[in-house]
């Protein structure tokens, strides 16, 4: 009986790998010619759970993960291939982008046809998309069931894909479909949608560890948009973050430095943001604020050298680096920076000494 159960791919291997054609030579190797079937996804299903009970949805865990599963309204970080039944290559697939695709669940109630033809017709289809509403219910209910790092795929009937009309001239009618799915992360942005939606009264009044929860979510969103290079989708999550911490109205101290240790690397990460954005003025005032909460912290310190050197401010640069490189001496981040300070500072210098010898012989006028 065919197995394929230990086998892991990898996002790369799900666009082309051969596995519809390893499926279709076995069953022709294994079954006799007068007893063929005509369905080639009827060894999957031997190997496959019912998740629902009804057929509708069947799923085989190729790789276990870890953790709790995808809790609804999440939003899901995933690679992903679908496959017709007679088909060697997909007819989506995130294998070909530079980064997976970030996509909300609780919206694949909606019929998913229009964003399907979109998503391959239009000429920037296949463009990452860092936010995208998930379209298909079966996709959605199978994600439910997996857990981070899980690897696993799905075999979805028509009333869970494309209908019975199918999607031409890419899905036939009444088409069952192959999924293979790997999740590499999920943030609970239900949570943080839940916690949004109260009133400022009820945010304030909220357990510190539920409002300290939603922030932690934001952040490791705005980390997962910035490690994509989506500068500004990153800077909308930790200034979200932000808000929500410094509009809760503290009631003791123990509180405040609680919302002040969740602050510190949310100023930090828009520091370094804002750098990549080439706002250094923005990239400085969120360093400074860094610095109001630990005038100590060494990444604050070297935020703000980075844009006092963009500003051209060298001195000032030169003094956040020495300050940071005092209390880490063998830094090499801090001290190539400090060099490229120190460098940049002595041309600007030698500029400024050449310009006033010009102006100077300017105006004595020609020697005679």
């Amino acid at each position: 009986m065919f197995n394929n159960r230990h086998r892991v791919s990898t996002a790369g291997e799900m666009s082309g790998n051969g596995f519809i054609s390893s499926l279709r030579r076995f069953m022709n190797a294994e079954e006799p010619p007068t007893s063929r079937s005509s369905n080639l996804f009827d060894p999957l299903r031997q190997q496959m759970d019912d998740i629902l009970g009804n057929g509708g949805i069947l799923k085989e865990v190729v790789q276990p993960g870890e953790g709790p599963p995808v809790p609804r309204d999440a939003s899901v970080l995933i690679h992903y291939s679908g496959f017709l039944e007679y088909s060697d290559r997909p007819f989506e697939t995130t294998a070909n982008l530079k980064y997976p695709r970030m996509m909300k669940l609780g919206r694949g109630q909606r019929p998913p046809f229009k964003a399907l033809i979109l998503c391959k017709l239009c000429p920037t289809g296949l463009k990452i998309i860092v936010h995208t509403d998930l379209t298909l219910l079966g996709l959605e209910l199978g994600l439910l069931t997996m857990k981070k790092g899980e690897f696993s795929r799905f075999l979805f009937q028509p009333q869970y894909a494309y209908g019975e009309m199918g999607c031409p001239p890419l899905i036939p009618a009444a088409a069952v479909i192959l999924y293979e799915v790997q999740i590499l992360d999920f943030f609970n942005s239900g949570q943080v949608d839940d916690f949004v939606s109260l009133s400022p009264v009820e945010q304030s009044t909220a357990p510190l560890s539920s409002l300290l929860e939603v922030v932690n979510t934001l952040r490791s969103f705005g980390n997962c948009c910035f490690n994509q290079n989506h500068y500004d989708d990153a800077k909308d999550r930790y200034k979200q973050a932000i808000r929500l911490l410094v509009s809760r109205e503290s009631q003791n101290g123990m509180e405040k430095e609680k919302i002040k240790t969740a602050l510190l690397p949310l100023y930090l990460n828009l520091s370094l943001t804002e750098l990549r954005l080439d706002s250094p003025h923005k990239a400085l005032k969120y360093g400074n604020k860094a610095l109001e909460i630990d005038s100590a912290n060494t990444k604050a310190l070297f935020r703000c050298g980075q844009a006092y050197l963009e500003l051209h401010e060298y001195e000032s640069a030169q003094g956040c680096l020495i300050t940071a490189q005092a209390k880490r001496p063998f830094d090499s981040d801090i001290n190539n920076l400090l060099r490229k300070v120190t460098i940049s500072y002595k041309d600007s210098l030698d500029k400024q000494k050449d310009l006033y010898s010009k102006m100077f012989r300017d105006w004595r006028g020609p020697v005679k």
